[in-house]
């Protein structure tokens, strides 16, 4: 069927694991970009990861945290929370963690659409990293 309009309801649970261990909820693609809703569980702490082709742009919906990132010879930690959007450059070395009692959710969208696990390589870490879930 061709609609006109694309429409995407989030998933109750995730559809994929990000190569960084923060859950993926897949929603719409397009030739230029695809959207997702990404979740660090409550105490998590992602691994450290740079892209190899694509960039992205993150709005935090839920929840608090730090991101930090280095690019060529400048680092930073930012503060996350709801209503902050902050931008991953291509080749960007970034890891995120959850600080606050709920789960961390944002909303991404990457440019050009996400390839696949093969572009996030792994980079060294600023904090260790974490992931507790239920039942794992």
């Amino acid at each position: 069927m061709n609609e006109a309009i694309q429409v995407a309801v989030l998933p109750q649970r995730y559809t994929a694991l990000a190569p960084d261990g923060s859950e993926i909820r897949e929603l719409i693609a397009l030739g230029g970009g695809s959207m997702a809703h990404c979740t660090l569980p409550v105490a998590g702490v992602s691994a450290a990861i740079r892209h190899r082709t694509v960039e992205e742009i993150w709005y935090v919906l839920r929840g608090r945290g730090q991101l930090w990132g280095r690019r060529d010879h400048r680092e930073e930690v930012v503060d996350l929370a709801p209503g902050v959007s902050v931008a991953i450059a291509q080749g960007m070395h970034f890891q995120f963690r959850n600080t606050s009692d709920e789960p961390l959710t944002f909303l991404l969208v990457t440019m050009p659409p996400w390839p696949g696990a093969e572009e996030a390589v792994r980079v060294e870490d600023h904090w260790p990293p974490f992931l507790a879930r239920p039942g794992a």
